[in-house]
């Protein structure tokens, strides 16, 4: 029989390797990228310099922010990029307690986290940041120059990538909490006028105060929570049907089937041979 510090030990000394091995992907990934920092942080940066009036241009306040910047994006970057090697560590490490079932259902889960992830990322690059620069440049006071600096922006879109993100992976956490029964299809559809709701003040909380940029989160959270609810509904098996409470037979029913009984003895004594 295994004792169960070994056990315990030999399961903190796994998740010391698969941590080790996520953790050397990222810095060799960030090596492999850091001659690029420049044009990776130019890339983020231009959905703000194309609202910016012309000749416009972003400033650093503070002196090391022109070169911890760009690392901080290429770091973000490496990171993005060896999401699907980290998952997959995550996964070899809580797999071999998981049943059969379990593990189907893992590997769709797992993959549809990092698309839909990145797709919320994606959403916010290429059509939330426009709406949300142009507005900020819009509503400047005459006679004010918007001139961003570089630190405040970056933690800016993470914000923004992070709550975007979280916000498409909507349909894996609500067929987790159905494969889980912990809540079903019905109370889900129940409770939809208050996740639309919450949908809105979470847009509030983490966008500008702009109704457009408020609207481009809370909605494809709603739209994220339907597709939730449609894909459980077709995995989650349905609950057999209650079997029928049981109930005590009458007086004149158990007299009629004693009758029945007899009767019934009676015939086949009639039928032994004498």
């Amino acid at each position: 029989m295994n004792n169960p510090e070994d056990t315990f030990i030999s399961h903190l000394v796994e998740m010391r390797d698969r941590l080790l091995r996520a953790v050397i992907a990222i810095v060799v990934l960030f090596v492999l990228l850091f001659p690029w920092a420049q044009d990776l942080y130019a890339l983020l940066a231009k959905p703000m310099l194309a609202a910016l009036p012309q000749g416009g241009q972003m400033i650093a306040t503070e002196v090391t922010t022109p070169f911890f910047v760009p690392i901080k994006v290429t770091m973000m970057t490496a990171f993005l990029l060896a999401l699907p090697w980290v998952f997959y560590q995550v996964w070899a490490f809580v797999a071999p307690g998981l049943y059969q079932n379990e593990k189907r259902l893992g590997v769709p889960l797992v993959i549809a986290s990092v698309v839909l992830f990145l797709l919320g990322m994606a959403f916010a690059y290429f059509l939330v940041f426009p709406v949300v620069f142009g507005f900020i440049v819009g509503v400047a006071p005459e006679g004010v120059a918007v001139m961003t600096d570089i630190g405040k922006y970056l933690d800016f879109v993470m914000t923004l990538f992070l709550a975007f993100g979280i916000t498409f992976e909507v349909p894996v956490a609500v067929v987790l909490l159905v494969k889980m029964n912990m809540v079903s299809v019905a109370k889900l559809r129940e409770v939809r006028p208050y996740v639309i709701v919450g949908a809105f003040v979470i847009g509030a909380i983490f966008t500008p105060p702009d109704v457009i940029s408020q609207f481009m989160l809370a909605v494809p959270m709603w739209i994220l929570y339907e597709l939730g609810i449609i894909v459980a509904s077709m995995i989650s098996k349905p609950k057999p049907e209650a079997e029928a409470e049981y109930t005590p037979m009458s007086e004149s029913d158990m007299e009629a089937e004693l009758d029945r009984i007899e009767s019934g003895q009676s015939e086949s004594g009639s039928r032994d041979p004498k």
